[in-house]
């Protein structure tokens, strides 16, 4: 069989700093914190890490917001930290991944503050500037995804600024061509340090539309949000012209062969997009852009096996030889458990959840607590810190209750950190199910992750193989994932109740070794509420 990169089938294990480990007792995560769980992290048998933002950023994106794309913020260690996160991470043959936000800085990195002084300084092409309409109002109606317009007035160049996002976060103009070569320089800059990889967030909002044509309206009925709350404004449009440009494709072929000048790096685009799906597959096909993409399509409220069976099916028609990446909860979104489980999720869910994602095809992403069955925090608006949710309180309460702190023990403070408060509140009902506790506990969610994992790396047709799906039972997502060493029938029970299933007759050798107990006889699988059988093809047919 042929020798397939690192990242193909792997498993990333997203990391975000402030939440995973405080080291100085300053009440915030930190990257010596990180290093200190580097021996947990490896037990979980992932591949890799993705460490979001660490760069110098005044914070109000909480990093996403970079002043400084070559430093370290002083609040997470400083740039030999990293080195060493780098070589200790190696020493476990752990990958380390980091975030880039390439389409735009803070509002206080240099570049910008040179670009808002005048028309006509080195810089003043670097970032989106526009006269204003003949009536002194923005340009046109493009929205920012943070709420209202995503134009700022900047008085000393008596011109508006672009930002998709924060005010604070202004955005590149990626048609300047030196844009383009700094950017590229800055990424080298870690590839030259050891990183084994970029996630690179909202890529597809690297360019703009030059004629600055409005996005058209968005009916109702299809208003629903991708990442984004449907209550937000940004939802009645058609983004249509604000992000996902042609002009990004060429982009994205030089970032590959730079890329491709360190061998075993890897890419991991983020896409929100009017077609998500049809951009992952675009960004990804043919071998010289992206390596692989995700997008928020399975980080969404929608929850049946029909959903997923259509979601993937859609991608797999369109994207060719290119790979993907599935995710159900990140640092932007609700706790998948509690997002598609309720108000009292089972954790056996839980379980059912980290092994339907892991037997995908494709890549995937694991955000630090999933492996614990971690549950949304509902927190009251005075522990908000943010902004997004503070705009849209109370009808969306942003995205804090997905960063809470990790509990490592029942303590106070969750053996996260030694100080009186912390950033965000380690919420009580995590400390119940802290990391020591499940350690203790042989049916835990965590222990069912590692057993998952372990059983996961030594099948190349879950790791690597195609994907087709199957026709079942009612709340049951069935699928086959083949190679040429070995077919294997994956069933999932989507619902709280027994399922009987009959499968077809030439799977008849039940897999163990993963953790799920189920039974087979006489072609039916008894599955448990959120159970989850593997059955193989047999050899003699």
């Amino acid at each position: 069989m042929q020798q397939q990169p690192w990242w193909r089938g792997a498993i990333i294990y997203q990391v975000y700093p402030r939440s995973l480990m405080d080291s100085n007792g300053d009440g915030v995560g930190d990257i010596p914190g990180i290093i200190s769980k580097l021996d947990y992290i490896k037990s979980l048998g992932v591949d890799a890490i993705w460490v979001s933002p660490f760069f110098k950023s005044p914070m109000k994106d909480f990093g996403y917001d970079i002043s400084d794309y070559r430093d370290v913020d002083p609040l997470f260690g400083n740039l030999d930290d990293i080195d060493r996160l780098i070589s200790e991470a190696h020493n476990r043959d752990i990958k380390i991944i980091i975030d880039q936000v390439l389409s735009h800085t803070s509002d206080q990195h240099q570049w910008f503050a040179e670009s808002r002084v005048d028309k006509t300084n080195a810089k003043a092409d670097w970032y989106v500037w526009a006269d204003p309409s003949e009536d002194g109002t923005p340009p046109n109606n493009w929205l920012s995804i943070f709420g209202g317009c995503a134009w700022e007035w900047e008085p000393r160049r008596g011109q508006y600024y672009l930002h998709n996002f924060l005010k604070s976060q202004p955005d590149l103009n990626f048609h300047n061509p030196q844009v383009q070569a700094q950017i590229l320089e800055e990424v080298e800059f870690w590839l030259q340090r050891g990183v084994d990889g970029l996630r690179l967030d909202a890529i597809n909002f690297c360019f703009h539309d030059k004629q600055l044509r409005d996005n058209p309206p968005k009916p109702p009925a299809e208003r629903q949000g991708r990442g984004f709350s449907e209550d937000n404004p940004y939802a009645f449009q058609r983004h249509w012209y604000n992000n996902t440009q042609p002009e990004n494709l060429a982009f994205l072929q030089r970032l590959r062969a730079l890329l491709d000048n360190y061998p075993g790096t890897v890419s991991l685009g983020e896409i929100s997009s009017e077609d998500s799906l049809a951009t992952m597959a675009e960004y990804t096909r043919g071998g010289d852009k992206l390596h692989m993409t995700y997008s928020f399509e399975l980080l969404t409220d929608d929850f049946s096996p029909e959903y997923i069976r259509s979601t993937v099916e859609s991608l797999e028609e369109g994207i060719g030889e290119g790979w993907p990446c599935w995710a159900i909860g990140n640092h932007d979104v609700a706790r998948v458990l509690s997002r598609w489980g309720g108000e009292h999720p089972s954790p056996e869910m839980a379980k059912m959840l980290n092994a339907m994602v892991c037997s995908l095809r494709g890549s995937v992403c694991s955000y630090q607590g999933e492996e614990l069955g971690l549950t949304e925090v509902d927190l009251p608006l005075e522990k908000l810190q943010d902004p997004y949710g503070i705009t849209f309180w109370p009808m969306f309460k942003g995205r804090d209750g997905c960063r809470t702190p990790m509990p490592w023990t029942e303590a106070a403070g969750g053996g996260f950190s030694t100080a009186r408060s912390q950033w965000l509140p380690v919420a009580d009902e995590h400390r119940q199910i802290s990391v020591a506790s499940q350690e203790k506990n042989a049916n835990s969610v965590l222990n069912a992750y590692r057993t998952f994992t372990a059983w996961r790396k030594g099948l190349s047709a879950l790791k690597h193989g195609d994907i087709k799906f199957l026709s079942c039972a009612d709340n049951v997502l069935s699928f086959v994932r083949r190679d040429e060493n070995d077919s294997i029938l994956c069933c999932f029970n989507f619902s709280s109740k027994d399922t009987l299933l009959e499968i077809p007759q030439d799977f008849d050798t039940p897999l163990t070794g993963h953790g799920f107990s189920f039974e087979v006889k006489e072609r039916k699988v008894s599955l448990p509420p959120y159970g989850v059988c593997f059955v193989a093809r047999g050899k003699g047919d």
